[in-house]
């Protein structure tokens, strides 16, 4: 099954980025068999939408703004996400919703799941995360690979491990760092 996970989000406002950061996380620290392609869609938002029509199963990393505590995570089907109603607070959770209806509409749609966490902080302008965010990134990071695995997709733990202060510092700082090879 040709997969393709995509972490999508704004960076620079604070949990916003949470989707960039945990593809990144999962690019440096795993290797997947049958392999995946893992993209930073970042602020994409429209231009991801081959994306959902090309490959046969797409996993979307992002933040969820429903009523629910902060760090709270949802592995949710796109339909499930399209009945949720006004839940949409950032630009890239409302292209993500547009994208979905209007592959639908082009009868031309992998299988498409949301893997979101409920952010506590996506005003601030910082590329950081808040605390809880960072806490529940464990349990963000194991339901990518639970859903993963249901589509038989393994994740093998690299040696060496990047953590997650070591990939937010890799945004805060891109010309100081080198780019990791994920």
């Amino acid at each position: 099954m040709k997969t393709v996970l995509i972490g999508v989000g704004n960076i620079l406002f604070m949990d916003e980025g949470i989707g960039v950061y945990a593809a990144k996380l999962l690019a440096c620290n795993y290797t997947f068999t049958p392999e995946i392609e893992i993209i930073d869609g970042g602020t994409l938002g429209f231009k991801l939408m081959d994306y959902l029509s090309d490959y046969e199963k797409v996993i979307i990393l992002d933040t969820v703004s429903i009523e629910a505590d902060p760090g709270s995570v949802y592995d949710l089907p796109s339909d499930a996400l399209m009945n949720l109603g006004e839940y949409r607070q950032t630009v890239h959770e409302i292209e993500v919703v547009g994208m979905i209806e209007m592959c639908q509409l082009l009868g031309k749609m992998a299988e498409v799941n949301i893997i979101g966490i409920i952010p506590q902080d996506i005003v601030n302008v910082e590329i950081n995360l808040s605390n809880s965010i960072k806490s529940a990134l464990p349990f963000l990071i194991q339901t990518t690979l639970n859903n993963l695995k249901k589509s038989g997709i393994y994740a093998t733990a690299k040696k060496q491990q990047k953590s997650i202060e070591e990939i937010i510092d890799f945004y805060q700082n891109p010309l100081q760092n080198t780019p990791y090879n994920a």
